[in-house]
This record gives structure tokens, sequence and C-alpha cells, in this order.
């Protein structure tokens, strides 16, 4: 079972957006020790509580900090920039961390309208251009002739992904010869469906001739369940937080405490949670293990978010030791 990491840098209460990004960074070194595939890090704008604005800067410093696992965007946000920078900046970072880059592409806005407004004056325009900007983007990623040049031109072009929610995006991706990220965590969607569908209609490209698809899921482990579950209060109120039109930091357990007890319907926690994965290493893994049957994805990127640093690298490890022990 392959394993990777996705964050978003998020900004706990009483932290820095400077300490959030080192406790990113510390992240992908808890991945590059415990033997975790990938490193990705999303793209997000003009939201306080996330400092992972720019994946392409950040990838920089987190390559720089680790030794062996890769690194990636999940996703770049494609509307928004031409794909010959984006080609540029991603081939910068596959030739200085050779082997070690993949460029996970999407199209959300990934903030709110007036983010989407600042950083381009057509951005659904480019969304329903997505078919071509992805067309000019695999040119650069695979034609080392392609005019102008992409440079630097590196040894191992970065590996190609497509995230998504939807059949919709499974399907594109699949007609575009892309690997495929699903993201679990954000859709109501049956996974289990989507992969299935994109390995059907996966059409081979140069450079990718067999689907290769990963699953987005959202995972909190402790030494206990007990502990697993309250460790994950603060991420839930934090998500009801947001859909309430908040902006305010990972809460720490006492401000989740105090928000839940002031709820008017507390089961709502309960709900959130039954779309996560919560528990002590077997029972995080052995669900794992169900859904890797039940899919059929080759990889499973993990999200967990937790006011403590320290929990969300706990977290990862125990689940790369459980998996290492069966």
């Amino acid at each position: 079972m392959r394993l990777s990491i996705l964050d978003q840098a998020p900004i706990s209460e009483g932290q820095s957006a400077k300490e959030a990004l080192e406790a990113s960074c510390q992240l992908a070194q808890v991945g590059d020790e415990y033997g975790f595939n990938r490193f990705w890090v999303a793209e997000h704008h003009a939201l306080p509580s996330l400092a992972s604005s720019t994946p392409e800067v950040f990838l920089g410093y987190v390559g720089s900090h680790t030794k062996q696992i890769r690194i990636g965007s999940g996703a770049t946000l494609l509307p928004y920039y031409k794909p010959y920078k984006v080609a540029e900046n991603f081939n910068m970072l596959a030739t200085l961390f050779e082997g070690r880059v993949d460029l996970g592409i999407g199209r959300a806005p990934g903030g709110p309208s007036e983010a989407s407004e600042a950083l381009t004056d057509a951005f659904l325009p480019q969304v329903f251009k997505m078919p071509e900007l992805v067309d000019e983007l695999i040119e650069h990623n695979q034609n080392a002739t392609a005019n102008p040049p992409a440079n630097p031109l590196p040894a191992v072009p970065p590996s190609l992904w497509m995230l998504g929610t939807s059949p919709k995006s499974a399907t594109f991706a699949a007609e575009k010869g892309l690997s495929y990220c699903f993201g679990q965590f954000m859709s109501d969607e049956d996974g289990s469906e989507v992969v299935k569908q994109y390995k059907k209609e996966f059409q081979p490209r140069d450079g990718q001739d067999w689907p290769q698809a990963m699953l987005g899921i959202s995972i909190v482990c402790a030494d206990t369940s007990e502990e697993a579950h309250e460790i994950a209060d603060s991420w839930v109120v934090w998500q009801l937080m947001q859909s309430e039109g908040a902006t305010e930091k990972v809460p720490s357990s006492e401000t989740a405490r105090a928000y839940m007890d002031s709820m008017e319907d507390p089961a709502k926690v309960e709900a959130a949670k039954q779309k996560m994965i919560i528990g002590d290493p077997t029972d995080v893994v052995d669900e794992l293990e169900r859904l890797q049957e039940s899919t059929g994805v080759d990889e499973f990127i993990i999200i967990t978010i937790t006011h403590s640093p320290e929990d969300k690298w706990k977290s990862y490890k125990l689940i790369s030791k459980e998996v290492k022990n069966r």
C-alpha cells in the first residue's frame, strides 16, 4: 500500500503563517523519513487560515529540506496561469530535484471571487478552455522541442496529475492520459465508482501508458480511538466555522469544546466525522485496506489537520508503522 501526504499549510490558533509553513516542511521531512511516496501542497488564495498560496515557491524550500520523497502541487489551479509559465516553474523544480517532482493540476477557484478577480480577468473563460490549456501543458512537459522551450529542461520531466472531485474530472483525466487523484475528502461522490470509470476510460499517451489512480482521504490517527476523536474535534469545528463564513484559524481543543458546547445541533460534529477516518492505527489501516479493495486505487494521499503540529506528525507516523508491520 503506497501512502502520500497532502498538506494545505493550515495556520493554527496561536501560530503565525511562518510557523505554519515551517511545520508543513517538517511534515514533509516526517514523510521522507517514514517512507511516504509524495508530499503535495495545495494552492489556496485569500484564506487567512491557510498559508499555501504559491506551491511552486514553497516546494523549492521543501525540496531542499528533504531527500527522496516526491514533491508536488495538489493542485496548481491552471485557469489562473499560462501553461508555459507553469511548465517553466515545474521544470525548474524538476531540474533541481531530479526524478522527484509532480505537477498536479486543477480548475477550482481555490478561494473567494475577489481573489479570482485579482488573479485574472478571465477565470471562467479559462475554465472553459481547460482542454486547450492542458494540451499546451502536456506539449511543454513531454516535448523537449516545443517552441518556445520551457527552460530549464529537466532530465526527468514532472509527472502530470489531474485532481478532481467528480466523474467529469475522471473522464477528463482519462481522455488526456493523465494520472488522476480523486479528492474523496471534498466530494460526496462514490470514489470507488469514479476511480473505476477513470481506469475504464483511460487513453494512453506518450509517457503515460497506464492509468494511475490515487484517492485523497481525511484521516486522524492517535494511540487510541478516543484520543483520535478528541484531536479531530478541532478540525471538524474549524470546518463548521468555515461553512458559516468564519475565517478563524484551526482552533485549539479548548476553543473547539467551547464551540461544540454552544452548538444548537451537536449532531453536525458526528455527521462531519462520518466523512473522515478517525481511530487508532489498527482501525485506520483496516479501513484503508477495505478502501483499497473496494476502489482499486494504487495509492492514498492523506490530509490531516490538527491544532498541534506534533499531533499531525504523529498521526502519519502511526499509520506508516502499522502499514509496515502488516
